[in-house]
C-alpha cells in the first residue's frame, strides 16, 4: 500500500461510498465503531465505551425496575411528574441526541471517499440524513412527551404551597399527619342550567402509613349546611338554619360573589377552596386538598386510560335516548362510565352515589403506573381540560406513592351520609361528625356547646330497641328504613348503616 493510500497519519485508505455508508450506519447502534475502523483509537474507544456503559446502566436499571413491581413503577411515575426531574431528563436527552448525531455525521466525514460523482454524493448525503432521522425522531418524541408532561403538571398543579403548612419535606411529605384528606368533586355544568353544580362530593380519607382509604360520600341534596365561625357565609346564613339551599349549591353561591363570600378569594378557585372548608367543617375533618373534575371531562379521562371494567348485575338505563348498560362484565368507555355513575333511571341520588364509589375502586385497581406512562399524551390533554386542584407540584410524587399504597393494601371502604343513617333534609351535624370520626378511626369530637346547635345527645347515648318483623326476626336498617322485604339495597355500592363498609363487599 502506498504512502498516499495510508494517508498522512498512517490511517487506512478510505473505503468506497457504499462501504462508508455501511460503517456510518453501524455507528447508529454502535457509536464510535467507524472511528475504530479508521484507527482513531482514542475517540473511538471513548465514544463506544461511554455508550456501552450507558446501555449497561440502563439495562440494569430496567431489570431492577421490573423486579421492583408496582412500587418501582410508581416511583418512576412520581419522577415523571416532578418538574425538576423532567427538566433534567429533557436536558440529558437533548445533549445525548446532539452528541449522537454529531458522531453519526462525523463517522461519514472520516469514512467517505475523497472523490465521488455528484449523484453518489447527493445520494450518500440523503442516506446520512435518513440515519440522523432514525436517531432524531425518537429523541424528538421523548422531548415532546417531556414537555407535554411538564406543561400539564405546571398548569394543573401550578398553585402555590399552602401558607399554613410547613415547607415540603420529601422524607415526611405529610408532616406526620394521621390522615390525608382530599375532597373529590364532580362538577356539572350544562347549557340547560345556570352555573356549576357539584353533584359529586366525596372525601377520600387516606392513612399514609397503611394505605387504608375511607370514602365519605356527601349527597348533593344535603340541607342546612353550617359554615365556619367568622366566615362571610356564616354571617349571611347564620345557625341554626344555616344554608337555605342544597350542599351542591355552595360552589355556585360563592362563585357569584367570591370577593365577598370566599374563605380565601385570592386562591385560583375560591369556590372550590371554600367548599372544601365548608365540608370539612360539617363532617369534622381537616380537608387538606381538593381535586375537581368536570363530569364531561371524566369521560375523556376514562377514554384516555382505555376504559374501565365493571360488573353490572342488572341493566342500567340512562340518558334521554334510551341507552342501556347491559348486565354482565363490561368494559365501559368514557361515555358509558359517565352514565354508570350518573344515571338515576330506576334509581335515585343515593344509588348513583354508590356506583360512583365503585368507579373510584375500579379505577384505583385497574389503572397501573404503566398505563399512565404509556397514555401520557391523551391523559395530559384530558387532564388539562378537566382537572383543577390545589395540590401543589411538590406533593404529586408523594400522592402517586400513596395511591400505589392504597391499591396494594386493597382496603377501601365507604361511609355514605345518606338515608337511613343521615336525614338529608335535617342532618344532625354532631352525629355526622361522630359517624365520620368512627369511620376513619379518629377520636369523636366533643359535643357542641353552642346552644343553637341541634341536640345530638339522644341519638348518641340512647339504646334503641331493635324492631322485628312478624316472625320476630330482627329487621335490618334497610328494611326498617324502606319497609321492604329485601334485607339490603339492590344498588351496587349503596352503603347502609353507621359503620363504614368495604367496597369489596358493596361493589361486584
Amino acid at each position: 500500500m502506498s504512502a498516499e493510500d495510508e494517508g498522512q497519519a498512517g490511517r487506512p485508505a478510505r473505503p468506497s461510498a457504499g462501504r462508508a455508508l455501511l460503517w456510518t450506519a453501524a455507528s447508529v447502534p454502535l457509536p464510535g465503531i467507524a472511528h475504530l475502523r479508521m484507527r482513531r483509537w482514542v475517540p473511538g474507544a471513548l465514544i463506544l465505551g461511554v455508550y456501552l456503559a450507558g446501555v449497561a446502566a440502563l439495562a440494569f436499571w430496567m431489570l431492577r425496575l421490573g423486579s421492583g413491581g408496582s412500587h418501582a413503577l410508581a416511583s418512576v411515575a412520581g419522577m415523571a411528574v416532578s418538574s425538576r426531574w423532567l427538566l433534567t431528563a429533557m436536558g440529558v436527552v437533548f445533549a445525548v441526541t446532539v452528541l449522537w448525531l454529531t458522531v453519526v455525521v462525523h463517522s461519514w466525514v472520516i469514512t467517505r471517499p475523497d472523490t465521488a460523482p455528484r449523484g453518489v454524493r447527493l445520494l450518500s448525503g440523503a442516506v446520512v440524513v435518513l440515519l440522523c432521522t432514525v436517531v432524531g425522531v425518537p429523541s424528538a418524541l421523548a422531548l415532546h412527551g417531556g414537555y407535554t408532561a411538564y406543561e400539564t403538571f405546571s398548569s394543573v398543579f401550578g398553585g402555590p404551597e399552602r401558607d399554613d403548612l410547613p415547607p415540603h419535606d420529601d422524607a415526611d411529605p405529610w408532616n406526620g399527619a394521621e390522615r390525608v384528606n382530599v375532597l373529590l368533586i364532580g362538577s356539572d355544568s350544562a347549557d340547560n342550567r345556570y352555573g356549576v353544580r357539584t353533584d359529586t362530593m366525596i372525601v377520600a380519607s387516606l392513612d399514609p402509613e397503611t394505605g387504608k382509604a375511607v370514602l365519605v360520600g356527601l349527597p348533593r341534596n344535603l340541607e342546612d349546611a353550617q359554615f365556619p365561625e367568622g366566615s362571610a357565609l356564616a354571617e349571611l346564613y347564620p345557625a341554626p338554619m344555616g344554608f337555605d339551599l342544597l350542599l351542591n349549591d355552595v360552589y355556585q353561591t360563592v362563585a357569584e360573589a367570591p370577593d365577598e363570600l370566599a374563605v380565601n378569594p385570592h386562591v385560583p378557585d375560591p369556590s372550590a377552596d371554600t367548599l372544601k372548608a365548608v365540608i370539612g367543617h360539617n363532617i369534622g375533618l381537616a380537608i387538606d386538598y381538593y381535586a375537581m373534575v368536570d363530569m364531561a371531562g371524566f369521560r375523556d379521562l376514562i377514554d384516555a386510560i382505555g376504559g374501565i371494567e365493571v360488573f353490572i348485575e342488572e341493566p342500567i338505563p340512562y340518558g334521554v335516548h334510551g341507552g342501556v348498560l347491559e348486565e354482565g362484565r363490561q368494559v365501559l368507555d368514557g361515555h358509558e362510565a359517565l352514565w354508570y355513575g350518573r344515571s338515576r333511571v330506576n334509581s335515585d341520588d343515593y344509588g348513583r352515589m354508590g356506583r360512583q364509589g365503585c368507579l373510584i375502586k375500579y379505577v384505583a385497581e385497574q389503572v397501573e403506573p404503566t398505563t399512565v406512562l404509556t397514555s401520557y399524551r391523551s391523559l395530559a390533554g384530558a387532564t388539562q381540560r378537566t382537572l383543577t386542584t390545589d395540590i401543589p407540584q411538590s406533593k404529586v410524587p408523594a400522592f402517586i406513592e400513596l395511591a400505589d399504597l392504597v391499591t396494594d393494601s386493597g382496603e377501601m371502604s365507604t361511609l355514605q351520609l345518606s338515608p337511613p343513617q343521615v336525614n338529608t333534609a335535617a342532618p344532625d351535624w354532631e352525629a355526622v361528625k361522630a359517624l365520620v370520626a368512627e369511620a376513619v378511626g379518629l377520636e369523636p369530637p366533643a359535643p357542641s356547646a353552642d346552644p343553637s346547635a341541634p341536640d345530638s345527645a339522644p341519638s348518641a347515648s340512647a339504646e334503641p330497641v331493635e324492631p322485628t318483623d312478624d316472625t320476630g326476626e330482627e329487621l335490618t336498617e334497610w328494611q326498617e328504613y324502606t319497609g321492604l322485604a329485601e334485607p339490603e339495597p339492590a344498588d351496587p355500592g349503596r352503603q347502609v348503616g353507621s359503620d363504614a363498609t368495604s367496597l369489596d363487599t358493596l361493589c361486584p
